[in-house]
């Protein structure tokens, strides 16, 4: 059993006390150290199940401050990370990981997302609903028309990206 796999089992319950889910683990060596990156995000177990349109707020610093405590304490408690010394970095998703899982998308609800298709077809536009079957996306018209709604299937989205915004609407914003 892997480092990595020994993590997992060991951490998932102190952060399911926070309201927070593993996204991902990766041990990678760091000179006579290991560097542990712990993935984290909000659990969203506790949204309604017909809700797929209300934002999810991202991750606070005190929260990851209060889990990477608890992440620490477990491993620090327990034997997975064994004798040799390790850094830990507690952190969530940032925006350059892909959206791979409809948990992905529906936490994203509310961001620019830019989706290829299966088709080639390239889609840029606001997620604005995130269900079990498949996204919905608002997508701006050409020069001043007004904003289409494109529904698309997962299994008919090969890629998806959020996309850095440095600005954004006041109005927008409200919504």
């Amino acid at each position: 059993m892997s480092t990595k796999d020994r993590i997992r089992p060991t951490i998932e319950a102190p952060l399911h006390a926070l309201g927070l889910v593993i996204e991902d683990v990766a041990v990678t060596p760091a000179g006579k150290r290991r560097l542990v990156r712990v993935y984290l995000d909000r659990d969203l177990s506790g949204l309604a199940a017909d809700d797929d349109r209300s934002p999810v707020p991202p991750l606070t610093l005190d929260e990851v401050a209060d889990a990477t405590r608890a992440v620490s304490a477990a491993l620090d408690e327990s034997d997975a990370m064994g004798s040799q010394p390790y850094v830990l970095e507690v952190t969530s998703p940032g925006v350059e990981r892909p959206l791979t899982e409809p948990r992905h998308f529906r936490r994203n609800v509310g961001r620019l997302v830019k989706v290829t298709g299966t088709d080639d077809a390239v889609l840029t536009g606001r997620l604005v609903a995130a269900g079990p079957e498949g996204i919905t996306l608002s997508v701006d018209g050409a020069k001043g028309a007004p904003a289409t709604d494109h529904t698309l299937a997962f299994a008919e989205i090969a890629r998806a990206l959020v996309q850095v915004e440095f600005t954004r609407g006041a109005d927008e914003e409200d919504d």
